[in-house]
């Protein structure tokens, strides 16, 4: 099997929107390693999948070794996995913070780390996060600071890899939605949660797609941090 077909790692890729970008990936020629908890099996034999828990560094191990092993090479590293529990701060547990804090930083940490590595050996790489407007613009009544205190730091931590690989051929981005109709929310709550949007709707998984897919095309955009949010970060 030829190692110029590029590779893309996509992370919480069981269901929803990660489910969503392997499919994407895959109708644009790339080869997929997709890792989450309880990910199945693919017949496509160009998709591998690696069942764990991505704030766990074996696990982060063994999806980079799977990508090398099974097609040469890392071209794109999606961090999608994620946690959000909204409580009002004082209800949050020490059970919440930490598995927020191991799925949004630990699965982000390892992954990165290694997979990086193995772009450094080819001058070029690109890394996306999933990240969430709240950092930008909390919302009345959708206790959130879980969420801002580990994403955020994913939007920081975009910026200085942007600058860190910036000659290197590595680029950092980050794409930043509201909230998107996924299976996270019950249709029941589409209207109510729509209207929390300037637009007054919900974004559709397929806005998150098109946003990581181009920054992945776009050589010349590092750093960013793209917001797919029907207005929220602008204002209310």
């Amino acid at each position: 099997m030829s190692n110029s077909q590029k590779v893309a790692i996509v992370t919480g890729a069981s269901q929803g929107i990660g489910a969503e970008l392997v499919k994407a990936f895959r109708e644009r020629g790339y080869r997929v390693v997709a890792t989450a908890r309880s990910v199945q099996p693919s017949n496509d034999p160009n998709v591998v999948t690696v069942a764990g828990d991505i704030g766990d560094r074996n696990v982060a191990k063994r999806v980079i070794d799977e990508a090398v092993t099974r097609f040469g090479r890392v071209d794109t590293l999606v961090n999608n996995a994620g946690v959000f529990i909204a409580k009002p701060f004082t209800q949050y547990t020490e059970e919440d913070y930490a598995a927020v804090l191991s799925v949004n930083l630990n699965g982000f940490f390892h992954i990165t780390q290694l997979a990086i590595a193995e772009m450094e050996k080819h001058n070029s790489g690109h890394v996306v996060q999933i990240s969430t407007s709240l950092t930008d613009h909390a919302i009345n009544g959708v206790p959130s600071v879980l969420a801002s205190l580990t994403k955020g730091g994913l939007n920081s931590a975009t910026k200085s890899l942007a600058i860190e690989y910036a000659k290197t051929g590595i680029r950092a981005n980050a794409v930043s939605p509201g909230i998107i109709k996924s299976p996270m929310h019950a249709p029941e709550t589409h209207a109510a949660l729509g209207s929390l949007h300037p637009m007054g709707h919900m974004g559709e998984m397929s806005d998150i797609v098109n946003a990581v897919l181009y920054l992945d095309s776009a050589p010349f955009v590092t750093g960013e941090i793209l917001h797919v949010d029907g207005g929220q970060s602008a204002g209310h």
